[in-house]
């Protein structure tokens, strides 16, 4: 099973914002509870990231697997952190979320081999 995580997370990003467009105060909405959730306080911005990519490995979502893995990459996790983030998501998840959490070793690898 083949899939393009880049293609993936940058169709996330034009999905977010064909939704800022055709509502745009619920995605104002939905933007400024983003902003808060991510920004670092007392846990950093890059464990956000993985706490997000094990969440969307549990609940199967492809666009999740690839947005948040590439987020985590920006903000500086290990290919290791990744594995252990989908170590715990599986435990979480079971089987399925051990099919998600490949993918998100598989979508690591791309955005390593790719300039984000």
């Amino acid at each position: 099973m083949s899939k393009d995580f880049v293609q993936i997370a940058d169709d996330v990003i034009s999905g977010v914002k064909l939704l800022r467009e055709g509502a745009p105060e619920s995605m104002k909405g939905f933007g400024a509870l983003a902003i808060a959730a991510t920004a670092s306080k007392a846990i950093d911005t890059k464990t956000k990231e993985l706490m997000a990519l094990a969440i969307g490995i549990t609940l199967h979502c492809d666009g999740c697997v690839a947005f948040h893995t590439k987020m985590a990459h920006q903000h500086g996790a290990t290919r290791e952190e990744v594995a252990e983030t989908v170590a715990l998501a599986v435990y979480m998840g079971g089987g399925p979320a051990a099919v998600y959490g490949g993918d998100a070793l598989r979508a690591y690898d791309q955005f390593s081999s790719t300039k984000t």
